[in-house]
């Protein structure tokens, strides 16, 4: 009697075919500082800038945030790094099939779904270091340091977005196989991240501004997030049901780009 053919081989195999993607994405950007830097230097600009320009608003009427203003900039620029630590990993799969590395993949990899875990496995392993550069540099500029438990989960919370990013960018980098979708990958999430409450709480936003944070997903991690600044957490468990879904969703996105870049590489 003929043993039943497996539809897909082990699942140990696969996660390390992942785990090989993910050491060699991280080696590299780890030694090469074009990859290193950006992901890690645009967030310390933003986190300057708006920490000294947009300190005024901290005397705003109605402006209540006891950490103060930079802890909550920190907020926003450490959401906003994770999520674009996440996009730069798509982006790194788009330049591979420039390379011809991530066709060779499609073809050598016997569970093709470990190349996409591979590259989010590459978010999540960078997204900590942009994290803990930001939480030093929030200290530096005199933000509270935070409870150890709560900036614990404000650094899980990061890495679910590092994951979101990635799946979202490699969706994209799967379709059209170029760095000239990174406009697609990028502009969804600058305008996700400024259409919440970045500079102001939600209750200081007025018309149409208001109405588009108050549906807006991140401000739902903004609030969560300031809420661990603050000590007082708000809304954590949503959150993290809020991240499954998308998580959900978009492995989904992904994997069905997955399978348009095997079929026009067949």
């Amino acid at each position: 009697m003929t043993a039943p053919v497996q539809s897909h081989p082990p699942l140990r195999h696969a996660a390390l075919a992942a785990a090989g993607i993910a050491r060699r994405n991280l080696r590299t950007a780890l030694t090469t500082p074009s990859l290193l830097l950006p992901p890690l230097i645009a967030p310390l600009v933003f986190f300057a800038a708006f920490c000294g320009g947009l300190s005024v608003l901290a005397d705003a009427p109605g402006f209540q945030f006891t950490p103060g203003y930079v802890a909550f900039e920190f907020v926003f620029v450490v959401v906003q790094g994770a999520v674009f630590t996440g996009i730069f990993s798509g982006l790194t799969l788009a330049r591979d099939f420039e390379s011809g590395m991530a066709r060779r993949a499609l073809v050598a990899v016997a569970d093709r779904r470990a190349i996409v875990g591979g590259y989010v496995l590459t978010a999540l392993g960078r997204a900590p270091v942009t994290a803990a550069a930001l939480y030093l540099a929030g200290l530096a500029a005199g933000m509270p340091a935070g409870g150890v438990i709560d900036m614990l989960v404000l650094f899980a919370v990061t890495e679910l977005l590092a994951a979101i990013g990635a799946l979202w960018a490699s969706g994209i980098a799967l379709r059209i196989r170029s760095v000239q979708g990174a406009p697609m990958m990028q502009m969804p999430a600058f305008l996700g991240l400024y259409l919440a409450p970045a500079f102001v709480p939600l209750g200081l936003l007025t018309g149409w501004l208001h109405g588009a944070a108050a549906v807006n997903p991140f401000s739902l991690y903004l609030e969560s997030g300031r809420g661990l600044v603050a000590g007082h957490p708000v809304r954590t468990a949503e959150t993290l049901a809020v991240s499954a879904v998308l998580i959900a969703l978009l492995t989904l996105w992904a994997l069905r780009g997955l399978r348009r870049a095997t079929a026009q590489a067949s």
